[in-house]
């Protein structure tokens, strides 16, 4: 089997492969990397590759495989890690200048059970600095390129490893999601990605940026994958508070998933003002299929989402400011030289090493929690959570799952979000209310505008049915096979290679 063969693969391929001796941990590993090495600089979706130490380890997977001490599904298949999730030894830099030289002491709880499982980490990907931002463009290490259109961004923060899957340049790879961070750049790259429910994968060793919110999910290409790396990482973790036992998901079932019978609801404030006609078009398209398939989709009300956008800004930035006064120069991250006391040693640590995106958001967070301030803004989004919490609890009474868009508009050019960072936050609205109350969520590719990009469906469910949302992708990816959404690979991104 060639290079350019393994890459097209799935990671269930990839470890069934494996197994059938058809191909080596070592040969899969080799491929990606060396087309990292070749392809890489055009899109820079890895901050760090660890080419010798994911050989090393892949002929020990190799080894452990054939003796059959290693024999999950996904043992000996390599896997992208975002750049705010621990790896011992190994740089996290959060794509700051602030973490720039940090290397962990320990790994990231998705981390020891990912190396368990046998999969080879190839590297740590680009994302937005300390996962703020929307379009991988705040990165202190520079702007990662959506493959499918390198003028165009590749979405945020989990922007590398969604570029990085998009490209054939990982079979899977694990983002993170405070707010969209996943699903929108799933979107954009024409991948898929799932935000899990809150605290069903364990946040220890994931860098926090608003703790309330955040999320580790798996990128990739096909549902049945996303399903297995989430099999992998979920679980209760005693090193984790927050996390809370779920079941696995049952592959079978996914694989088999019907959706005769089901009813889907898509908020028609969704589907209004400010929503691109060829997004429009692709989601209303995959109604069609879904309903083809025996499904029933209907529009309903959600006057609750207009508003989502100041109700997580609020609780992001707030939780954000707290988790980022860790950051001073005392302990660890940069410290400037020069330094004659410790007012000073804060002051310029802090506005050396932070980006202006993360100093945006310390700002708004020390004004919501401020003295006259708190009340009026902080304890009433605290309330508004709860409201928009009891408006899903309804709309799940009646249907299987909520569906729509995942983002207003496709990828937009390099360069144009920044420049207006309130037009950059209303992107998010489609998005940001699944962390708000906590409940799973996915992208999968549905089509593509006029100009080539890539679309993608929202599929929402009520908390711990991964199952179930994972389940009508797959059956969505399945009717749609012939369109080739699920597994389309831009031509560019495998030019040139063997």
């Amino acid at each position: 089997m060639t290079d350019i063969e393994i890459r097209k693969l799935g990671a269930l391929e990839i470890g069934a492969a494996i197994k059938e001796g058809k191909i080596t941990s070592y040969q899969a590993t080799k491929a990606f990397l060396d087309a990292i090495d070749a392809k890489d600089g055009e899109y820079k979706s890895y901050i760090t590759v660890i080419r010798d130490e994911a050989l090393t380890k892949a002929q020990k997977a190799d080894e452990a495989i054939k003796a059959g001490t290693l024999t999950g599904p996904l043992a000996g298949v390599p896997i992208a890690i975002k750049d705010n999730i621990c790896t011992k030894g190994i740089k996290t830099t959060c794509a700051s200048k602030m973490l720039g030289n940090f290397i962990p002491p320990y790994d990231a709880e998705v981390i020891r059970k990912i190396e368990a499982e046998g999969m080879i980490i190839l590297g740590k990907t680009n994302m937005d600095e300390f996962a703020m931002g929307s379009t991988t463009e705040t990165s202190y290490f520079g702007i990662t390129s959506n493959p499918w259109d390198k003028t165009r961004v590749p979405g945020g923060s989990s922007g590398g490893s969604a570029a990085c899957v998009a490209a054939a340049l990982a079979p899977v790879a694990l983002g993170s999601d405070t707010g969209g961070s996943i699903r929108q750049p799933a979107s954009f790259c024409g991948v898929t990605g799932l935000k899990p429910t809150y605290g069903s994968v364990s946040r220890y060793g994931l860098v926090a940026f608003a703790s309330s919110l955040d999320q580790i999910g798996p990128i990739g290409r096909k549902a049945e994958d996303i399903a297995a790396v989430f099999n992998v990482i979920s679980g209760k973790d005693q090193k984790d508070q927050s996390s809370l036992e779920s079941e696995k998901i049952d592959l079978a079932e996914v694989e088999n998933y019907d959706l005769s019978g089901k009813t889907f609801g898509i908020p028609e404030e969704y589907l209004g003002d400010g929503i691109d006609e060829d997004v429009k078009k692709a989601v209303l398209a995959s109604v069609e299929v879904l309903k083809s398939k025996g499904a029933t989709v209907e529009t309903f009300s959600m006057p609750i989402i207009k508003y989502a956008i100041p109700t997580y800004y609020i609780i992001c930035c707030a939780e954000a400011c707290s988790n980022l006064s860790r950051y001073d120069g005392v302990k660890y991250g940069f410290r400037p030289e020069g330094i004659e006391d410790l007012g000073q040693l804060y002051i310029k640590s802090r506005s050396e090493g932070f980006g202006l995106e993360v100093k945006r958001r310390i700002m708004l967070g020390n004004f919501v929690l401020s003295s006259g301030y708190y009340d009026a803004y902080y304890n009433k989004a605290l309330r508004v959570k709860n409201l928009i919490k009891q408006a899903f609890d309804e709309a799940f009474t009646k249907y299987d799952a909520i569906l729509g868009p995942v983002a207003p508009t496709a990828a937009p050019k390099q360069g144009e979000s920044l420049t207006d960072p309130l037009k950059m936050y209303l992107g998010d609205i489609c998005t940001v209310l699944i962390n708000i109350v906590g409940i799973p969520a996915m992208s999968v590719p549905c089509g593509f505008t006029t100009e080539g990009l890539p679309v993608g469906l929202q599929i929402m469910g009520k908390r711990f049915s991964e199952e179930k949302i994972i389940g009508v992708a797959n059956a969505f990816q399945k009717a749609t096979a012939s369109e080739g959404f699920e597994n389309k690979i831009p031509e560019e991104a495998l030019r040139g290679e063997g």
